[in-house]
């Protein structure tokens, strides 16, 4: 039976305080002090909370994300300070360590192949296949025609519809065909221009067919299911590289000398291409990388996930989104990713933070952020497998999430001085720990 008390009509045209009044009452034991809790977390400055409210829908609080910071980005000779935001311990350090790594060797090479986004109009046409597609091309005219209005800006930044393709899927189903679209959208992601040209290319096609002779008798026929871009872009590509002679890799272990470590590496990066079980593990690695600078500079990390992973299975198999090579003593490793980011509109432009976070890189173009998140998921990516072939990922990830643990044990100050001293040399587990403050307290007692 459904409990009446913990549902509601109108939410959403209650106040703030207003929700957070009827969630606290409703769902938790002390209202009082989830509401002092909740409230406590909203922007001392009102007109940032109000930017922050607009962002989404029935917002009562914020959710706070630690913002860090990678120095040492050495990327196509130029220096970065790279914004993160990410809560898993370890990412942070691990971007930093690697960057630092390969400033004394070189530092990232990156360079976008191409940043061509894709928008698709779905529609229905049950009359002869051949009257569409022997007149595509004046449909096509038409169709550029009536976007002119839409397109203008972005022509004007040097942007646009860059194509229009007929695609015909009724072998998949039954009278279904596309319009696969073709766009440049310079510093924008582009989202918002991207669908109301669909959109308009929907309308325009229909009134195309419902006024031209030997169009209209089959109008009926005609349906437009639906018209949206793809985050599939697998054209908007980027790579990020570093390289160096397996001698410069001496020292990154205490175990292995460079030539050892460097196979190690390979043979871990040679597994996730061809074990989809690994190549998920590795790939979110490299998204632990990815999507910080992302969310930091107000991007769209959904989007951009659900792209890399359908690029890793492009072939048919899920794989690692990077490679690694050994010729001639050269240790090669490489990403190649699809990347659709922005950094003018959007919340690039209203996210108080991400605009500093901008700033913070210098202001760069959409290119140049490309290329900064890229040689950010190599970092990361080379920071964990080089943990998995060495001491093994627990040991420095434990480490760090050490005072995480501390902190859900509620360790006084100098609980938590004695763990770090103690735990420098043991290893890391919320069992240990647990023990290890139990027996300090126990001998106080």
């Amino acid at each position: 039976m459904v409990n009446s008390h913990k549902s509601i009509t109108g939410f959403s045209k209650l106040s703030k305080r207003g929700k957070i009044k009827w969630i606290v009452e409703n769902f938790f034991k002390d209202p009082k002090a989830v509401t002092r809790e909740l409230t406590s977390y909203w922007h001392s400055n009102e007109d940032q909370q109000k930017i922050l409210d607009g962002f989404s829908e029935n917002t009562i609080t914020n959710f706070p994300m630690p913002y860090g910071v990678a120095p040492n980005f050495v990327i196509n000779g130029e220096t970065y300070c790279v914004p993160m935001v990410i809560e898993e311990s370890s990412v942070v350090a691990a971007a930093s360590n690697a960057a630092k790594f390969w400033m004394d060797r070189g530092g990232f090479k990156t360079t976008v192949l191409c940043t061509q986004k894709i928008g698709q109009l779905h529609f229905l046409w049950k009359g002869p296949k051949e009257l569409l597609t022997g007149n595509f091309e004046a449909i096509k005219g038409q169709l550029l025609k009536s976007a002119k209005s839409l397109t203008k800006n972005m022509e004007g930044r040097g942007g646009g519809i860059t194509n229009i393709e007929l695609i015909d899927k009724t072998s998949d189903l039954e009278d279904l065909y596309q319009l696969q679209c073709y766009f440049e959208t310079c510093d924008s992601m582009g989202a918002n221009f991207i669908n109301s040209v669909l959109e308009k290319f929907g309308s325009e096609l229909g009134s195309f067919i419902q006024v031209t002779p030997r169009f209209k008798e089959h109008s009926e026929g005609f349906e437009v299911i639906m018209a949206i871009l793809s985050n599939y872009t697998p054209e908007c590509v980027v790579r990020a590289k570093v390289s160096c002679h397996v001698d410069q890799l001496e020292g990154v272990s205490n175990h292995f000398n460079g030539q050892e470590f460097a196979t190690r590496f390979k043979t871990a990066v040679d597994i996730a291409r061809i074990d989809p079980y690994r190549a998920t593990t590795h790939n979110k690695g490299i998204f632990n990388g990815i999507d910080a600078v992302v969310l930091a500079t107000g991007n769209d990390f959904r989007a951009i996930e659900a792209c890399g992973h359908s690029y890793a299975s492009k072939d048919g198999q899920y794989r690692s989104l990077s490679y690694c090579s050994i010729e001639n003593d050269i240790f090669r490793f490489w990403l190649e990713v699809p990347l659709a980011v922005g950094t003018v509109g959007g919340l690039t432009s209203l996210h108080p933070i991400a605009k500093r976070s901008l700033e913070l890189l210098g202001s760069p173009s959409a290119s140049e952020l490309m290329q900064i998140i890229a040689a950010t998921g190599l970092a990361q990516n080379f920071g964990a497998v080089r943990s998995l072939v060495t001491t093994g990922i627990q040991r420095g990830h434990m480490r760090m999430h050490l005072m995480n643990i501390l902190h859900q044990l509620e360790a006084t100050e100098k609980e938590v001085k004695r763990a770090l001293v103690h735990f420098n040399t043991e290893i890391v587990s919320f069992v240990s720990v647990r023990n290890f403050l139990d027996s300090g307290r126990q001998i106080k007692k």
